[in-house]
């Protein structure tokens, strides 16, 4: 019998800890085979944050370093100064990069460092149990908000490809979304337009990726998948934010 599908080589054999039905396995593999059809393993470093995502040193083949509270940004710059030549990226969730790493965001961005950034977005804090996020929807219940997140006490959610299409520094901005295939291709496309960015010296690309939490959500993840195409995507529209 002969193989149509294999494992990329930008992932190691180790099976992934996260929760059925989550997204980062996902946006792990694409991340990995682009890296892998743009021939750069050798030369990348990721850079992972607190939270879901700080796994992933334990599955990229490829080096990765850790910097936890929303710092990803600011030691990707650093590396990518000291190393021009590297493809260099941050692997980050909406806690670590909306809220406590809101900061390193934006100043990133604005200097037009030539890095990317993957930003997963499940709208929820995933590892410590579901509390409310800066993206999490109004009405949206969560561990902090059990009657729904109201407006007028919590906020209203953060939209940061709209935050971040008005900075100068900015190359390439796209939301995609990964519960239905015709989206994984679609979100495949964006990350590896994104790394083309940076090898061709274009400056900041971030893709934020719209994913599953079916656990912290209380839902299957069958279910999981329709809020996210019929609830989700409302809020944060899919589709490419700035592109020059």
């Amino acid at each position: 019998m002969n193989k149509i599908l294999t494992k990329p080589e930008a992932l190691k054999d180790n099976p992934h800890l996260y929760c059925p039905g989550c997204g980062h396995g996902i946006i792990h593999r694409l991340v990995a085979e682009v890296i892998d059809e743009l021939g750069v393993r050798e030369k990348t470093i990721a850079v992972a944050p607190v939270g879901c995502a700080v796994f992933a040193y334990d599955y990229f083949n490829f080096d990765v370093t850790e910097a936890p509270h929303g710092r990803p940004p600011a030691v990707a710059t650093g590396i990518k100064r000291v190393l021009p030549d590297r493809i260099v990226f941050s692997y980050q969730g909406d806690g670590d990069l909306a809220a406590i790493g809101t900061a390193e965001t934006i100043h990133a961005a604005n200097r037009g460092e030539n890095i990317t950034i993957i930003f997963v977005n499940n709208a929820t804090y995933g590892m410590t149990g579901g509390q409310m996020a800066p993206t999490t929807l109004i009405g949206q219940k969560t561990a902090t908000t059990p009657f729904g997140r109201d407006p007028k006490r919590d906020g209203y959610p953060m939209k940061v490809c709209e935050l971040l299409s008005s900075l100068e520094g900015v190359s390439y901005l796209e939301r995609v979304a990964v519960y239905n295939p015709a989206n994984i291709i679609k979100a495949k496309k964006a990350i590896k337009k994104a790394f083309q960015k940076q090898i061709d010296g274009k400056g900041f690309s971030l893709v934020e990726v719209l994913s599953q939490c079916p656990v912290d959500w209380g839902m299957t993840p069958k279910d999981s998948i329709k809020w996210v195409e019929e609830t989700f995507v409302k809020t944060f529209p899919l589709g490419v934010f700035k592109d020059k």
